[in-house]
């Protein structure tokens, strides 16, 4: 890795449903919650800012609706967001709690970062919220909208609200370990341990979305939200949950994409 992350004072960090629910349909995974908060509190205590981007409200509703799979239907998925967004806050509350931690919920879409007006509030609140010591858990409004669901993600979201506060780092957190240069799962690919150029990449070599099959990206929209971020001169580490610490101590984990 090019940098050492740890030197890194103000961090986004997305996290995707397949990490935070394991298999599809199933509950939230409180181990997995509780694994990812204790990381930002370990940053929070040596002094860092830190705003997570949290997928998982439809994924945590389908369970308590007894769906078992993410429905195609854009209603069904409006309704799982309702249900499940309520419970995914509970359940970082309740983990933050063990450091008290205090959290907050923004729910904003697309939409609302290409409004002018909108994105100066966002950024006014965010600023706000990180110099009283919060920890804001961005989420897109699912319960409402229509088109973020079908095409939008929250790579993107995680993305723009990188550059829209200026952060130091952006990481991706999923279920694979990082990028490869074929599809992991096929003989002798190998993992890309630095992208110098994320223009470069060959998009015919990743894509599908994440293994549990409740989420709603990809490696594709992972290597857009690189793009966003490297051209705004921010760095991107993309990494899996077990190593995230690692990765944030300067450790040689996942793959790191390197601002223009």
């Amino acid at each position: 890795m090019s940098v050492d992350l740890s030197k890194c004072k103000k961090i986004v960090i997305k996290v995707g449903s397949s990490t935070l629910t394991g298999n599809a349909g199933a509950n939230l995974d409180p181990q997995a919650i509780d694994q990812l908060v204790d990381v930002v509190a370990k940053l929070k205590a040596d002094g860092k800012e830190v705003i997570i981007v949290s997928s998982g409200a439809i994924a945590a509703g389908l369970s308590p609706l007894g769906l078992a799979n993410r429905p195609s239907d854009l209603t069904l998925q409006q309704a799982a967001a309702s249900v499940g967004q309520g419970l995914l806050m509970a359940r970082y509350t309740e983990s933050f709690n063990r450091f008290k931690i205090t959290t907050s919920q923004l729910l904003i879409t697309i939409d609302d970062i290409n409004r002018a007006t909108h994105v100066e509030n966002i950024k006014g609140v965010l600023e706000s919220l990180l110099k009283l010591g919060v920890v804001p858990i961005v989420n897109e409004n699912d319960t409402v909208g229509t088109e973020e669901i079908r095409y939008g993600d929250n790579d993107g979201l995680a993305a723009l609200v990188t550059t829209l506060i200026r952060a130091d780092l952006l990481v991706l957190v999923t279920d694979i370990d990082g990028l490869y240069d074929a599809d992991p799962s096929t003989p002798g690919a190998k993992q890309i341990n630095t992208v110098s150029d994320v223009t470069t990449l060959d998009k015919a070599t990743f894509g599908g979305a994440g293994g549990a099959g409740v989420g709603s990206g990809g490696m594709v929209t992972k290597v857009q939200a690189a793009k966003v971020v490297t051209a705004a001169g921010i760095g991107m580490l993309l990494t899996k949950l077990p190593d995230l610490s690692a990765g944030l101590n300067g450790e040689k984990v996942g793959t790191y994409f390197i601002p223009n």
